[in-house]
């Protein structure tokens, strides 16, 4: 395993992580044929443009660890634009997007105990990690030191791994989550980025008992699912945008039980010191004192996002003994319970079906926050 330096960074509170100085030089990195030869279909970005168009590489055989599922359906994510555009500059092309993965098991090793041939399956932001370091011991993978990330990251092998934009994937099963039968493959899809993203800290901070009250602020793919998992848990839930537009989808589409305009004064000095807890999607910059100040004594919002900074007057914590914390996705024990949670309590994210050649069309739609709530490619039917 190299090791990693991470600097966490993204755009409209979806992950993107840069590991500096220590990815190897194209030259030193195993790349996947470009010849029109491999046994996996893509579509991939060659050059930061980020133009996508139709690959092919190999994956990696099936080793006695390993599950190989036929990808269904793969979710967008605003990391994919980060990525395929080289935003950060860290990109190796060609890259193969996609950490949203649905599936159906098509092979397993010798040693896989917890899959079959047929299980329905998902695979979210990472695909390694060391296994050993005290993070890993206590399920929480996500914070490991020398996690490997789905897609643009370099594994223990050399390769460069490739995303779910692809017909399947070879994963160790540690990494691959069980979906419970009948839930859509589809909709399981944007659980394992956008859906765990905003239910770890909920759950971390117990932000599930009925009867107590939750902010959400921003109503896009991640604020969507913190409104549906708030509900589910049994809170009163508010809604803060900047949009106008959005009030009718908050409260008659997701059913929250009010919606604040967040530049209006009046609307939030009304709401002082009467929440229990808030979970904020913004990615852009935005103040937090005037949110802090709607925390009851002894509340907590969960930063998800990632804005460019963070400014606040230490009276909006310490006069309320309130908390801001940070998060990202969750483990693996934590993905699994959520993906076991949503299928029981019918939570269902509200995406918008498209297929793998429309697939730059919705990204430049993503950019525009021009979807209700998350693009899921339809790759079984976009590869026939």
């Amino acid at each position: 395993m190299f090791p990693i330096k991470a600097e966490i960074l993204a755009v409209g509170g979806d992950l993107q992580v840069r590991k500096e100085s220590t990815i190897p030089r194209r030259s030193s990195v195993h790349m996947a044929s470009e010849s029109g030869d491999g046994n996996c279909n893509a579509w991939a970005a060659r050059d930061p443009s980020g133009v996508l168009s139709p690959y092919k590489f190999n994956r990696r055989l099936v080793q006695s660890g390993d599950v190989s599922l036929k990808i269904t359906h793969c979710g967008v994510c605003y990391a994919d634009v980060i990525c395929t555009r080289n935003v950060h500059n860290d990109s190796i092309y060609p890259v193969v997007p996609g950490h949203e993965i649905a599936g159906v098991v098509t092979e397993v090793g010798s040693d896989v105990k917890g899959f079959k041939v047929g299980d329905h399956v998902g695979v979210g932001t990472y695909v390694n990690s060391c296994r050993d370091c005290e993070n890993c011991n206590s399920s929480l993978e996500n914070h490991c030191p020398e996690t490997v990330f789905t897609y643009n990251r370099i594994d223990t092998d050399g390769t460069v791994t490739k995303g779910g934009y692809s017909t399947h994937i070879v994963v160790h099963e540690r990494y691959c989550f069980k979906i419970p039968d009948g839930y859509p493959l589809a909709k399981a899809a944007p659980l394992l980025c956008a859906g765990i993203t905003v239910y770890t800290p909920m759950v971390r901070h117990n932000m599930n008992q009925p009867g107590k009250s939750l902010g959400v602020i921003g109503l896009g793919g991640l604020g969507h699912m913190a409104v549906k998992f708030g509900k589910a848990f049994g809170l009163k839930v508010t809604v803060f945008s900047t949009s106008e537009s959005k009030r009718d989808e908050a409260i008659n589409l997701l059913g929250a039980d009010n919606f604040v305009i967040s530049s209006n004064t009046q609307q939030m000095e009304s709401l002082k010191n009467s929440l229990h807890f808030i979970v904020d999607t913004a990615a852009g910059d935005h103040p937090f004192d005037p949110y802090l100040s709607l925390l009851k004594v002894g509340g907590v919002m969960a930063l998800v996002g990632f804005p460019s900074e963070i400014k606040l007057h230490p009276t909006s914590l310490n006069l309320g003994s309130r908390t801001l914390s940070g998060s990202i996705v969750g483990g693996t024990k934590d993905i699994q319970e959520m993906l076991i949670f949503c299928a029981a309590n019918k939570i269902y994210p509200e995406i918008e079906i498209i297929k793998i050649d429309y697939i730059n069309e919705a990204l430049t739609r993503l950019i525009k926050r021009d979807v209700k709530y998350r693009f899921v490619i339809d790759i079984e039917n976009s590869f026939k």
